[in-house]
């Protein structure tokens, strides 16, 4: 049997960042405004920087306004919150995201919690959780928005697939199960204490693997029809590139399973390289909506 088919996340990513900046010229022309997305950053995490750069260089890549805020690791919860309630009452501002994990002293719920649900694109407000799982129109977290984005270009309709979400979190996992519902697809929410894991896995036409455990997915827990989206990303020693070395993998142990799934996303290169497009389509629609905006297609 050959090789599973490889979901090129980077490749759908860039096309659906030209979607977007065709999306906010439209808006310039109707409305005469540019949707705006505030990134707020603190501390010297270095894996956070490289991300945050990644959004401001990508934002303005698409034509749309970027205000980035840097803070310091000493900064206050207080000054924290009084900084978003600001950009919550700023017009020139659609979206806000606040990069996590925040310093030990700020309670990240609280901070969260005092976004705009109006302005949370990262999807992470109670308020927009509550209606994702009601089936209301609410902004949806972007990594499993990302998810569906490519399952659905994969396979069209998803009505009657039957879907397996390995993981439970309020990020990736219930999420990604609440829009695989809306899709009409059967779903089961799996996790460390299903019993007999691999047979549960096995039965899934789609396997969405996001429990951050490194490979754990072995090749004979899909079957030849599986796609598998793989959400892990997990950092493990490479010897072979060297002392101290590491390298990136996934929560799907990649060269197994891609011998018995029919399609499947790699890491890196998958779902990654789509989080920040949808975090970009997320602000168009935070945009439209709060505006009264029509929203162009994307």
């Amino acid at each position: 049997m050959a090789d599973a088919e490889i979901i090129d996340g980077k490749a759908f990513a860039e096309k659906l960042r030209f979607r977007i900046a065709t999306a906010t010229e439209i808006i310039k022309e109707q409305y005469n405004k540019s949707p705006g997305l505030a990134v707020v950053l603190v501390g010297e995490d270095p894996a956070s920087e490289v991300y945050v750069r990644n959004k401001k260089k990508q934002t303005i890549e698409c034509g749309m306004t970027s205000f980035e805020h840097k803070l310091t690791n000493e900064v206050s919860q207080t000054e924290l919150l009084d900084l978003i309630q600001k950009l919550n009452a700023d017009d020139r501002v659609d979206g806000i995201l606040v990069q996590l994990p925040l310093p030990e002293h700020i309670d990240p719920q609280a901070v969260l919690d005092a976004i705009n649900p109006e302005k949370d694109v990262d999807g992470f407000h109670v308020v927009n959780a509550g209606k994702l799982a009601t089936g209301g129109d609410a902004l949806v977290p972007c990594t499993p928005l990302g998810c569906l984005l490519m399952l659905k270009d994969y396979f069209g309709d998803l009505s009657g697939k039957n879907a397996v979400v390995v993981g439970r979190s309020n990020i990736v996992g219930k999420p990604m199960a609440a829009l695989l519902t809306r899709e009409s697809c059967t779903v089961t929410i799996a996790h460390s204490r299903t019993k007999d894991l691999p047979s549960v896995c096995k039965s899934a036409d789609i396997l969405i693997a996001a429990v951050g455990k490194a490979e754990m997915v072995r090749g004979d827990w899909v079957n030849n029809e599986t796609v598998v989206i793989d959400v892990g990303i997990n950092r493990i020693p490479a010897p072979e590139r060297g002392e101290g070395k590491m390298r990136l993998v996934g929560d799907v142990n990649f060269e197994e399973v891609k011998q018995n799934a029919k399609a499947i996303t790699p890491v890196p290169g998958g779902v990654g390289p789509m989080t920040i497009a949808v975090l970009l389509r997320n602000t168009i629609q935070a945009a439209c909506q709060r505006r009264g905006w029509d929203l162009p297609n994307l």
